[in-house]
């Protein structure tokens, strides 16, 4: 009996989130009008000008500023993190590997307002100096930030994938006469794959939703960036920041809303993408 009042419950709260989900996405759809219809909103678009006459809603531009900076801070945050779950995991004794994944947690812990302060008062000034810029403000010094954001995320959920390779294979790939890194590159990582993939996805989905960080350090210029050390504009910064302007039902209103499908959208086909990347390696395991 009380299995299937479990199986009930987790069928309940499964449905129920798949119904959230879709009401999330059409309100967004429904509140953004019919503005993927019209000429002022096009996803193509180099200029985002909400005052100007008639007004320019293009989305390119604000997707290339957040393409900018989620790719590089990945880039930064993926192989760093895993190094990190790696030598918290495998390599240190284990009275030391609690205190460092309490530490690790500790830093996801941190307000994005606060890691956004400091991006402010104390990175953008010395990206500023060292590189010989107009404003530390940048799509480099945003993607850093992040990269610090997600990282926790990547770290504390890999080394949980590696922890659970069974130690049955790190005993037999040592009785081989493998070395530690050969055991760890070519037993540990490989088994653990899927989940390290999971990680990485999530500390990317991460960077991609963060708000407010990214209104800091990111310069908020709606332009299109020649390079990672120019001020850039993202979708989730530009809604933050305009929603607060627009009339209920106009067309600022529903441009703003449509970013937030848009962004909907490109959040769905990563989690999708990486879901079935899981269950594939799983299913060929198993």
């Amino acid at each position: 009996m009380s299995e299937r009042i479990t199986e009930l419950c987790l069928r309940f709260t499964a449905w129920l989130c798949i119904f959230f989900i879709c009401s999330i996405l059409y309100f967004l759809v429904k509140e953004s009008g019919g503005v993927f219809f019209s000429d002022i909103f096009t996803i193509t678009g180099k200029f985002w000008r909400p005052i100007s006459e008639p007004p320019d809603f293009g989305v390119w531009v604000l997707l290339a500023g957040s393409l900018a900076v989620t790719l590089t801070a990945s880039l930064i945050a993926v192989p760093l993190g895993i190094c990190a779950a790696i030598f918290i995991g495998e390599l240190i004794p284990e009275k030391f590997r609690e205190f460092l994944k309490v530490v690790v947690e500790f830093l996801a812990a941190i307000p994005s307002v606060v890691i956004g302060f400091l991006g402010m008062i104390i990175l953008a000034p010395y990206i500023k100096e060292t590189f010989d810029l107009k404003t530390g403000l940048t799509a480099f010094s945003a993607a850093v930030m992040l990269a610090w954001m997600a990282m926790p995320t990547i770290v504390s959920l890999t080394e949980d994938a590696l922890r659970s390779v069974p130690d049955s294979l790190r005993d037999g790939a040592l009785a081989l006469g493998a070395t530690k890194w050969q055991m760890i590159i070519r037993v540990i990582l490989p088994t653990a794959k899927p989940g390290i993939l999971a990680a990485t996805m999530l500390g990317v989905g991460r960077v991609i939703g963060e708000t407010m960080a990214v209104l800091m350090i990111s310069g908020n210029s709606a332009r299109i960036p020649s390079s990672i050390m120019e001020p850039v504009r993202t979708l989730t910064a530009t809604i933050a920041a305009e929603m607060g302007e627009t009339v209920k039902g106009d067309e600022h209103y529903q441009a703003l809303f449509g970013l937030g499908v848009v962004l909907f959208i490109i959040t769905f086909l990563i989690n999708t993408a990486a879901d079935r990347f899981v269950n594939k390696k799983y299913t060929e395991e198993s």
